[in-house]
């Protein structure tokens, strides 16, 4: 009897699928037409306005630039004064005791004690993430407004 249900059921089905199959009908997809060309509408050629002229670079070589920084004074000439200064404070953290002269040991000593600060773990050798923190700090750059 079961069987003869399941039957029933699958006529009916099959026949509902052939029904809808049969009623519906695919609408044929419809396109608006197309917009009338904006520049068709304009008679006559197109006027562009002129590039304006590119900015100048700046006729300075790098060299030249370098050599400016350097030129305290803008006299055209780098004394050994305007030289030297920029690295007066550089050379006096590094000569401990203070006689213009930097010894070996002197150096040896800054680079000695940054390798222990950088050396966490006590190791006596540097991981790549110890020595990542002997880099020099960028420098701050300034703000561009005071707000």
């Amino acid at each position: 009897m079961a069987r003869i249900l399941a039957g029933v059921a699958a006529f009916f089905l099959l026949l509902t699928g052939v029904f809808l199959i049969w009623q519906g009908h695919a609408e044929e997809p419809t396109m608006a037409p197309a917009p009338n060309p904006r520049l068709a509408a304009i008679p006559g050629p197109i006027r562009l306005s002129a590039i304006p002229a590119a900015p100048e670079a700046d006729a300075k070589s790098k060299e030249e630039k370098r050599f400016a920084r350097a030129d305290k004074d803008e006299n055209g000439r780098i004394s050994l004064a305007e030289l030297v200064e920029p690295r007066r404070k550089a050379f006096a953290k590094l000569d401990l005791n203070q006689d213009g002269k930097l010894s070996f040991e002197e150096w040896a000593v800054r680079t000695i004690d940054k390798f222990e600060g950088a050396d966490a773990d006590d190791s006596n050798w540097l991981t790549p993430a110890e020595y990542a923190a002997t880099a020099p700090k960028p420098a701050r750059k300034k703000p561009a407004c005071s707000c």
